[in-house]
């Protein structure tokens, strides 16, 4: 497998459609710091790294009127064969700062608000609302 991160955002987006509860992903250290930042701004509900089997376990959050998921959208933006890097200045507002782009910047994984407040730029690696 070429783009481990792509099959990562594939299988949380396929778990919300069919409207499982948890999914299950292998883990990996980027994986882990993207699963934070979902975390921290609420698009899952829990979350649990099992390191003895080196996966993810990952509780998806929906709304108990609707039952629609939080996760709305979550597309992959920079590739293996074409990446993304923006500066500062030039990072990306994902539905007019309702959504959240995660940037792995020279400072670690983070949202493009904090990457602006950072003033550091980076690789863009995917949006989520």
């Amino acid at each position: 497998m070429t783009d481990t991160i792509a099959d990562f955002l594939t299988r949380i987006r396929n778990a919300a459609m069919a409207k499982h509860r948890v999914v299950v992903v292998p883990a990996s250290k980027m994986k882990k710091e993207i699963t934070k930042i979902l975390f921290d701004k609420g698009y899952i509900l829990s979350y649990k790294f099992d390191d003895e089997n080196r996966a993810i376990k990952i509780a998806l959050k929906y709304n108990p009127q609707t039952k629609a998921s939080a996760i709305q959208s979550i597309t992959r933006v920079s590739t293996p064969g074409l990446r993304k890097y923006e500066g500062c200045k030039e990072l990306p507002r994902v539905l007019n700062g309702l959504g959240i782009a995660i940037v792995s910047t020279s400072k670690g994984i983070m949202t493009d608000k904090e990457a602006r407040v950072q003033n550091v730029g980076g690789e863009v690696i995917c949006y989520v609302y």
